[in-house]
């Protein structure tokens, strides 16, 4: 087995067995060519194997793999050669659409539905009838006369137009059903009016009442089926638990892993380098002969962090191996503004900027390699530490909201932070644990946090609910909200008093 296929629980898929599967795409399928082959491929080769697999001819597809965007995660580009990133989720996720693994929590198996009894259709319905189908069923297509019709043949005689309503409104909301329907008042209604106001079933509604009748043991049916199917709430609240227990579990297992982020420069052939251990908090420079040790350090680390950190580790000549890579420049590199076709070229400088409110992030360029030229080491190690810093605002940000912010004029996008795994607590997850245990959160709220002090300008929050059960939102001590995207830094008080 291959060591992406093996990272992933999988045996390596053969490409012809995934060829008309619903979620094949052009993209998924490169997907399946890389883990087939196990190895980087060129997209000429893979379009080779696509005519092999009586996909499409080799021409077509290759301009069909040049137009899919192949190099967006979990593929990446390293020259010609395309990889895949085993530890992206987005490729554990894939594996699972196309029926390459089996889902991780498998649904209890489905009994046999016993068959509905056979009710004479002439026979008139029951209140548990109208019970079993219309509970809180959408009835919006259902007509006035049809709705009256079952509850005046369940309920056996005429009724007050308010008695009918309610009936109905009683096992859902969802219907269109009021006391004045003006169908009622026509001759052909199979719905009477009596003088006393009352409803009553009227002498030629045969084929109405037939219909509405079907219509219900139809939906009683139907329910009988889908509650045969379906696990009890017991059930799925187990299952639930379960998932959450395993989520935890691997959440609890990523959070002890060593962390590290680098920045070098110059980028493409390294004279100095910063290391920052993102447990310790700690930052060490390296300068021209300290380099080979900074690849020592490295060796220590299970996820390294940066701005194009495949390429950075690639000029240190470092060889990731089976490590865990957070690549922190930015996801998408251009953001159209308008229909005009303006423009906007994102960089990670902007992300800092606008995540975490740092007005100048990174240091210049030209003023670094002056520096270095210069030979003023104190300096430049500086900067280097500087720029590590703001990254690190970045990274941690990315680990507490699962996205990064881009805030451009009129233009507030969030994109998703790819070095943040679903499984490690976010935001939301420390939100619902303080409402649970009824303890403030405490935030660093507004710009990034100092480096010598993050914690220096804490502030209690409380978490209200709102109205749906998902909602949850902060609140500081004066009452004042608290927007979810200002938040820089959190923790549970409970854990540190």
């Amino acid at each position: 087995m291959n060591a992406w296929c093996q990272t992933l629980g999988i045996t390596p898929p053969k490409l012809e067995a995934v060829v008309g599967h619903r979620e094949a795409n052009t993209f998924s399928l490169l997907l399946v060519a890389l883990l087939e082959r196990g190895e980087p491929m060129i997209l000429p080769d893979v379009a080779a194997r696509f005519e092999a697999a009586g996909i499409a001819e080799r021409s077509r597809s290759l301009l069909s793999l040049q137009r899919c965007k192949p190099g967006r995660p979990p593929v990446y580009r390293v020259g010609d050669l395309y990889h895949l990133d085993p530890h992206d989720p987005e490729l554990d996720l894939w594996a699972f659409r196309l029926d390459l693994r089996p889902p991780k929590f498998a649904r209890p198996p489905v009994p046999a539905v016993e068959p509905t009894p056979v009710v004479d259709p002439d026979a008139a319905l029951t209140p548990a009838e109208l019970d079993l189908a219309w509970k809180d069923a959408s009835l919006t297509s259902w007509s006035a006369q049809r709705l009256a019709l079952a509850v005046l043949d369940a309920f056996g005689g005429p009724r007050a137009p308010a008695e009918v309503v309610a009936a109905v409104t009683e096992r859902t909301k969802w219907h269109r059903l009021t006391v004045d329907p003006v169908g009622f008042r026509r001759r052909n209604s199979a719905v009477e009016v009596l003088p006393d106001g009352r409803w009553s079933i009227a002498e030629d509604a045969g084929q109405a009442l037939s219909s509405a009748r079907a219509a219900v043991r139809d939906r009683v049916a139907q329910a009988n089926q889908r509650t045969a199917m379906y696990s009890t709430p017991e059930d799925r609240e187990q299952r639930r638990a379960e998932s959450e227990r395993v989520r935890a579990a691997h959440g609890a297992r990523l959070a002890r892993m060593s962390r590290a982020l680098i920045v070098a420069f110059p980028p493409d052939r390294p004279q100095a380098a910063a290391l920052l251990d993102v447990t310790a908090h700690q930052i060490t420079t390296f300068v021209g002969d300290e380099l080979p040790a900074l690849r020592a350090r490295l060796a220590c680390y299970d996820i390294i962090g940066g701005v194009d950190v495949r390429g950075l580790l690639r000029a240190l000549e470092v060889e990731p191996g089976a490590r865990r890579l957070a690549e922190l420049g930015p996801p998408q590199k251009t953001k159209r503004l308008n229909r005009s076709n303006r423009t906007l070229h994102i960089t990670t400088a902007m992300l800092v900027q606008t995540s975490c409110g740092i007005d100048r992030p990174f240091t210049e360029e030209e003023k670094l390699a002056r520096t270095l030229e210069r030979g003023q080491l104190t300096k430049l190690r500086s900067g280097l530490e500087k720029d590590l810093q703001s990254l690190h605002a970045l990274y941690e940000y990315g680990r507490l909201h699962g996205y990064v912010c881009l805030r451009w004029g009129r233009l507030d996008e969030r994109f998703p932070a790819s070095w943040a795994h679903p499984d490690e607590p976010r935001l939301h997850d420390l939100k619902k644990t303080a409402l649970a245990l009824d303890v403030p959160l405490e935030l660093v709220v507004g710009s990034a946090p100092g480096w010598e002090e993050p914690w220096a300008r804490l502030r209690l929050a409380h978490v209200e609910r709102g109205r749906d059960p998902w909602e949850l939102w902060l609140v500081d001590e004066d009452g004042t909200p608290i927007d979810d995207p200002d938040v820089q830094r959190a923790r549970l008080t409970v854990v540190f008093h």
